[in-house]
């Protein structure tokens, strides 16, 4: 598994690719119709992702596993606060399960050792990913938001090394 950079011409599948893991997780706890969605049906707008992808300092990713496109990162690092941001994280719904998230964020944590606290959020209802975070990533529930969108705000705080 290893994270490559985004190239421009990869964009759209990109979006694509996010927007059917997001849809994935939200149509399988509660069907087709959710008020939760964006815009058309999406769990996660195009132009969310697009923003997210363009942020000042935002680093885009695809997790490659097997040769294979498996899914993307977004991040975005403060180097003077030594804290990142997890902004997105997906993997193809049929690769779930595989361990390949896991092996990603480890990938995101060693291209980045000089972050210190990691944050990231996920919707409430997405039992898979406060799991996986919580369980399977080290990071601890800090906040419940009830915004617009109920999430949950989660927050990695990583020692130092010797």
């Amino acid at each position: 598994m290893k994270l490559a950079p985004l190239e421009a011409g990869d964009k759209e599948q990109f979006v694509r690719d996010n927007q059917e893991a997001f849809l994935y997780g939200a149509t399988q706890e509660f069907g087709l119709r959710n008020a939760d969605f964006e815009e058309d049906g999406q769990i996660i707008s195009r132009r969310t992702i697009l923003r997210s992808i363009g942020a000042r300092g935002a680093e885009t990713y695809r997790i490659v596993a097997r040769g294979e496109v498996a899914g993307g990162v977004v991040l975005k690092i403060d180097r003077t606060k030594r804290r990142g941001e997890l902004v997105l994280l997906f993997v193809s719904p049929e690769l779930h399960g595989l361990g390949i998230g896991q092996a990603a964020w480890r990938a995101v944590e060693r291209l980045h050792p000089e972050v210190r606290v990691w944050e990231t959020c996920t919707p409430y209802f997405e039992k898979r990913n406060i799991h996986f975070y919580v369980n399977r990533c080290g990071f601890r529930i800090v906040k419940f938001v009830r915004d617009r969108f109920e999430m949950f705000l989660f927050e990695k705080a990583v020692p130092p090394r010797p």
